[in-house]
């Protein structure tokens, strides 16, 4: 059984983790996941104080981050990269953060991996879901009934696909603990909305609004209105 955790005000190391499948997991999809791992002490511990003075260091929050697939072999990525992975399916502890990005789009996951997947978004607090990564939440059914977003130039495909679900063309929506976004980068903003919205302003968030601001991260128009088209 997990043991729930109030993100605000956690009583214990957050449990993060980023599922892989058994397929090639795009790089940027993954890199929002340093936007948590910036509110470690682990990560700004060494920082100097005229770059991060040490009442800000003082909102660090605790976390430990998990890279997981059925195996706990090398995973592989994109751009001829290869991780290892610190769990398998069965090693890694119930996670109150997931996080997955897209694979290749004609994969079909495991009987293992859908229900991994269902058993992280049962214990977790918040479920993200970069670019096409939400394919295999899709296939593991936990967006049915949901509002949802996905790559833009594939919704069609998803609304074909998933008329029980309500797509919106936006470049990230929170329905729950269920957040989709748009493509790749779009990834940037839902973490960026998705950690405003957890720690606000107020003790940690003092941090997280900190680590915003230092790495510049985006934050456009929810809607496209700056895009010029859908693909």
């Amino acid at each position: 059984m997990s043991d729930p955790i109030d993100l605000t005000k956690p009583h214990r190391t957050i449990q993060v983790g980023i599922i892989l499948m058994n397929s090639k997991t795009e790089v940027l999809d993954l890199a929002p996941i340093d936007l948590l791992n910036g509110m470690t002490l682990d990560f700004i511990g060494d920082f100097p104080p005229e770059v991060m003075p040490d009442e800000i260091k003082a909102k660090a929050v605790d976390m430990e981050f998990h890279w997981v697939n059925e195996t706990g072999e090398t995973a592989k990525l994109t751009a001829g990269l290869n991780i290892l992975p610190t769990d398998t399916f069965a090693t890694c502890p119930p996670l109150d953060i997931t996080l997955m990005g897209a694979c290749a789009l004609t994969y079909k996951p495991t009987d293992s991996e859908l229900e991994f997947i269902r058993k992280s978004y049962e214990n977790c607090t918040a479920f993200l879901n970069i670019c096409a990564g939400m394919i295999q939440a899709q296939k593991a059914g936990i967006l049915k009934d949901k509002t949802c977003t996905g790559p833009r130039g594939m919704l069609p495909m998803f609304k074909a696909q998933s008329p029980e679900t309500t797509w919106l063309e936006k470049r990230y929506v929170q329905d729950g603990k269920i957040w989709t976004s748009g493509a790749l980068l779009n990834g940037l903003e839902m973490m960026r909305a998705f950690v405003t919205q957890t720690w606000g302003s107020e003790g940690p968030g003092v941090l997280a609004q900190f680590g915003l601001e230092l790495g510049h991260f985006p934050d456009r128009d929810v809607d496209y209105k700056d895009a010029a088209s859908s693909i």
